[in-house]
């Protein structure tokens, strides 16, 4: 899996991030997961495609421990687990998701 990894959090800042990610809605299913949106201009052309059945995509951002974030590199599909849609990250979706995070994180007053 290709993921984006920040560690090394204060845990008092990872704190903040996750309550700042919850009060903006970003929760996921399971305790420790969150879903970062996929901006529809930035869907590939078979995501697009597929937006209605498939759809929306997301990225998953994970707590691994006290001090650390994974961001999976996978656009996910919330509602097919497996699909030609479900692919790795195109340069431009990258970008924008870790440039998203870097900034989230920034807002906070905290370095990245």
């Amino acid at each position: 899996m290709r993921s984006y990894l920040i560690e090394d959090f204060y845990p008092e800042h990872l704190v903040k991030v996750l309550a700042a990610l919850k009060d903006k809605g970003y929760t996921g299913p399971l305790d420790g997961i969150f879903y970062l949106p996929v901006p529809e201009e930035l869907l590939s052309d078979v995501q697009r495609a597929h937006v209605d059945g498939c759809g929306p995509y997301v990225f998953v951002l994970e707590v691994v421990d006290e001090r650390t974030l994974k961001l999976e590199l996978l656009v996910r599909a919330q509602k097919k687990l497996r699909c030609e849609c479900v692919m790795y990250a195109t340069p431009a979706q990258r970008a924008h998701v870790i440039d998203f995070l870097d900034t989230f994180i920034r807002h906070l007053d905290i370095a990245v």
